[in-house]
Parts: C-alpha cells; sequence; structure tokens
C-alpha cells in the first residue's frame, strides 16, 4: 500500500469533514462532532497543523493538531485530535504514520509538546504516557495523555480549544 502525507491545502475541507465523519460514525468513543470540531478550529484559526494521507489522490486519513492551555495559560502545547483512517483501511498503518509524521513536524516547528484523549495501550507506542501532574476533567486519568517533545513537563487542568465544546 502506497500512501502520501502532506499539509491540509484549502480544497481538502469537504473531504476530510466526509471523511471524519465517516470515520467516527458508530463508534463508541465518538460525539458525533468530530467533523465539525476539525471546521471549526479551522474557522477560528486554530488548526495549527492538519496533515491528510492519499492514496491515489485521494484523502484516506488526517490528523488535526491544536492549542491546548494547562490552568488557562498557553504554554506552546498542541492537542492530538481528532484523527480518522477510512474505515476500509483502518489498521493498515495510515494512523501510525500520521501520528509520526505529525509529531515530527511538531518537533521541528519546536513545539514544547503534545496532549491527546485516547486509548493508552494505542498511544504508549509513539511515546504519549500518562501523568498526574496534568488533568482533563472527567475522564480517567490514564486516557489523558501527553508526549513531551523538548522536555518540559507541564502541570495543571488542560483544556483543548474552544472548537471541542461542540
Amino acid at each position: 500500500m502506497t500512501y502520501e502525507i502532506r499539509p491540509e491545502r484549502s480544497p481538502d475541507a469537504a473531504a476530510i469533514r466526509e471523511l471524519t465523519d465517516m470515520a467516527f460514525r458508530g463508534t463508541k468513543h465518538s460525539s458525533g462532532t468530530e467533523g465539525a470540531i476539525i471546521d471549526a478550529l479551522r474557522t477560528a484559526g486554530a488548526l495549527t497543523l492538519s496533515l491528510v494521507a492519499t492514496m491515489d489522490g485521494e484523502i484516506v486519513g488526517h490528523v488535526a493538531f491544536s492549542p491546548v492551555t494547562f490552568d488557562g495559560v498557553d504554554i506552546g502545547w498542541l492537542g492530538l485530535g481528532p484523527i480518522s483512517v477510512r474505515p476500509d483501511l483502518q489498521g493498515e498503518g495510515i494512523g501510525s504514520a500520521l501520528i509520526n509524521e505529525g509529531t515530527g513536524h511538531l518537533r521541528r516547528l519546536g513545539v514544547p509538546g503534545c496532549v491527546l484523549l485516547g486509548d493508552p495501550n494505542y498511544y504508549r507506542r509513539f511515546g504519549f504516557e500518562s501523568d498526574p501532574a496534568i488533568r482533563y476533567q472527567g475522564v480517567p486519568p490514564e486516557y489523558f495523555m501527553r508526549i513531551s517533545l523538548d522536555g518540559s513537563q507541564p502541570a495543571g487542568d488542560a483544556a483543548f480549544h474552544l472548537a471541542f465544546s461542540i
């Protein structure tokens, strides 16, 4: 399987929305608003990094990175998500490639770190880990994870961009 990972381009927005809605449809952990969240982040100018995976010109995967705060303060950290892969291609390594490319890109940009809300069994393989010093209200602490890209260790209550409250 051959795919290319590249930054989102403006004509990609509709395909990203369609892919995201399709990828999350019917999943037990979905709010059903993931596509709308990405659109709202884009509209707010808060989609810091948006990468797509393409096969034969078709978008088959997407990952978004946007600002997060700790105790209401922006310290330059980003949040990973939503991430989506076309359902018939899930498990083929596209999501892993998007995460690795995304975190590598963040390192090159000098971003100090990244947090996410997700399955610890999946995300640990990328270096994400739970940290009792950071909290995300309403979820078990082991599902809120971070990766420090510069050695910094944030503390406090984390909050994603307001677009996540859709």
